[in-house]
């Protein structure tokens, strides 16, 4: 048995505990595949992966190219410049980053109806923290709503990188938090189904706080040379 095989299952027996646990329905997959080759993802896309989330464009695009045979849905989870929406609008499912309401416009301008809308999570600062991305919690309102009038666009939820903490409740209050911002935004609009956080080292405390999707990368693929 290929090692990568043995901790995918591991990592997916372990989500679907923890979902278990919380009491609610089943936790997405979203593998971060940033600066791993092509053939790394392969390997776990022949064991039934299929999400995997990308950092860097033009990185991406050359593994699309190499992996177009296979049927992937892929996540671009990085800081999006806007010289780069075209690319964005144009090759990938989901944007989980967008952070400001200049982006709209052009993502929704340039998607290509042949694939339809793109999914779209606002992706919030929960910490504040200077110099990340990551719009602040009361600006997710304005952003729905302009998300939501683009025709080629589909709000799905919220997307948060809290900052690290070594004390776990510190961590847990800012999931809670955020899980707070989620419950919000879907009542006012209930399509959303989207909480994206928690990653390799506090996937398990993200989705006990309410994730419903989690991005882990060093756990699969092992640590970045």
């Amino acid at each position: 048995m290929n090692p990568s095989d043995t901790v995918l299952a591991t990592i997916c027996a372990r989500i679907k505990v923890a979902a278990k646990q919380a009491g609610y329905g089943p936790v997405k997959l979203l593998a971060v595949s940033k600066t791993r080759p092509a053939a790394n993802l392969r390997q776990l896309a022949d064991q039934g992966q299929q999400h995997f989330g990308e950092n860097y464009v033009q990185e991406a695009l050359s593994k699309q190219r190499e992996l177009a045979d296979t049927d992937l849905q892929w996540h671009f989870i990085g800081p999006l410049q806007s010289n780069k929406c075209r690319d964005v609008a144009q090759h990938f499912d989901w944007l989980e980053s967008l952070d400001r309401h200049k982006l709209i416009e052009p993502l929704s301008r340039l998607r290509p109806s042949s694939r339809g809308p793109l999914n779209v999570l606002i992706e919030v600062n929960i910490d504040a923290e200077p110099g990340k991305s990551g719009c602040a919690p009361e600006q997710i309102a304005v952003l729905a709503e302009l998300i939501t009038k683009a025709p080629m666009l589909r709000l799905r939820g919220l997307m948060a990188i809290p900052a690290p903490h070594e004390d776990p409740p510190l961590q847990q209050t800012a999931f809670r938090r955020m899980r707070k911002l989620f419950e919000q935004l879907r009542e006012g609009y209930p399509p959303v189904d989207t909480l994206s956080m928690g990653m390799s080292d506090d996937f398990e405390t993200a989705i006990a706080e309410g994730a419903t999707e989690v991005r882990i990368g060093t756990r699969l693929f092992g640590p970045r040379h």
